[in-house]
């Protein structure tokens, strides 16, 4: 396999879980002060992955045997919460990276593993190209991985896909298509590879700094070891999706998290109180009992998607540790639950933060809109109400969620 060159200077290799936290919120701090410049004026946030790539984040799943800290998913979704409390899009530019990894894990031949984790641990970030705009729906994968009509094994890429999350910034793109056989493979294919443009293309009202555009794919050469049979990871017990939607739950925690934090300081600071509350003997708009229990009431919903978000990442953890169908299934039901919880938190505690903070909160200078745009955005992702199927169902009749990389 060739190389991609050298960073300069290398990544640094996080040694545990401990320092991976240490690490992470020592970042999310320093994202925080420009996030919303970042988004009011859509600067796509290059200086701040390399500096997510030089500090060894990317590499915390990487096994202990190539090398890696091989954290806790506990520690993997704290990681998330933090940097999405900072900046949303920021946060979600990697989540894909570590789906693959996770991929490269279940499926990579030993060649392959050795080759992509060194190149995670080096500093290398993975993109994504899985979701297709046009089709049928979400899994009506149509690009095709063709063998090359030079017949030495290699294969030919050829499709276009959308909401491609990552691409941008990547040095490895993994791409999801279907063979001649039907089947459904991943190829880890270079950023610069002939016949790959990516267009940045995307324009969300929240997110606005993911870059998660357009990738075309025309004729683009992959050669044998760079393909990975993904449809195998769902013939069996599989933590695919609980991972990848795990980090999901994990980012709507992190701006539920981040608006809240934003409301305590604003209401503390800036905010008026209103004239019956001073009349009532309350001079300060946080000593205002109404809003106390409004505070209260947003505070539950952010520590119940927390709490929630831990059970399912240690859920997750134990079925790695003891995986089986009923292992499995409990840990994508515990991060269905935790899913739909901090996707709803996000949504309704970015909205109150206006409602608790005022009229002056809704200048446009002050760029505190992007916590609610950021929430609606990423919330769209895949639907609360198939998961709250699958919730009941193992309840009610304790039937196993499907195995699918949503749930």
């Amino acid at each position: 396999m060739a190389t991609a060159p050298s960073l300069s200077p290398p990544a640094h290799v996080i040694a545990d879980d401990a320092e991976a936290l240490v690490v992470a919120a020592e970042l999310a701090e320093r994202f925080r002060h420009d996030a919303s410049g970042r988004d009011a004026e859509r600067l796509l946030p290059e200086r701040e992955l390399d500096e997510l790539s030089a500090s060894g984040l990317l590499a915390v799943t990487v096994p202990a045997e190539f090398g890696g800290a091989d954290v806790r998913q506990e520690t993997l979704a704290e990681i998330f919460r933090l940097l999405a409390s900072a900046d949303a899009s920021l946060a979600q530019i990697p989540q894909s990276h570590f789906v693959y990894v996770n991929v490269l894990r279940r499926q990579g031949t030993p060649e392959q593993q050795k080759f992509f984790f060194g190149e995670v641990l080096a500093g290398r970030r993975l993109g994504n190209a899985q979701s297709e705009a046009g089709t049928r729906h979400v899994q009506d994968i149509r690009t095709r991985l063709d063998p090359a009509p030079s017949g030495d094994g290699s294969y030919l890429l050829t499709g276009v896909k959308h909401y491609c999350t990552g691409a941008l910034f990547a040095d490895w793109i993994p791409v999801l298509a279907r063979a001649a056989d039907g089947n459904l493979y991943a190829a880890y294919v270079p950023r610069d590879a002939e016949g790959l443009t990516v267009v940045d293309d995307w324009d969300g009202l929240g997110q606005r700094t993911t870059a998660s555009g357009t990738v075309r794919l025309e004729g683009v050469p992959v050669p044998a070891d760079r393909v990975v049979p993904h449809h195998l990871t769902f013939r069996g017990p599989q933590l695919h999706g609980a991972v990848a939607q795990l980090l999901h739950a994990a980012i709507d925690a992190g701006i539920a998290d981040g608006a809240l934090a934003e409301a305590v300081a604003f209401v503390r600071t800036k905010s008026r109180p209103w004239f019956e509350g001073v009349e009532a003997g309350y001079p300060e708009a946080f000593d205002d009992p109404l809003l106390i229990q409004r505070f209260g009431e947003l505070a539950l919903q952010v520590r119940a998607a927390d709490a929630l978000l831990a059970a399912a990442a240690r859920a997750v953890d134990s079925a790695r540790a003891d995986l089986t169908d009923d292992s499995a299934a409990e840990a994508s039901i515990a991060v269905a639950a935790a899913k739909v919880t901090a996707g709803r938190a996000a949504v309704d505690v970015a909205s109150a933060l206006f409602e608790v903070s005022g009229t002056r909160a809704a200048r446009g200078t002050l760029g505190l809109d992007r916590y609610w745009r950021d929430a609606r955005t990423h919330t769209l992702h895949d639907p609360d109400r198939w998961k709250i199927q699958h919730i009941g169902r193992q309840a009610l009749h304790g039937t196993r969620p499907p195995r699918h990389g949503l749930l």
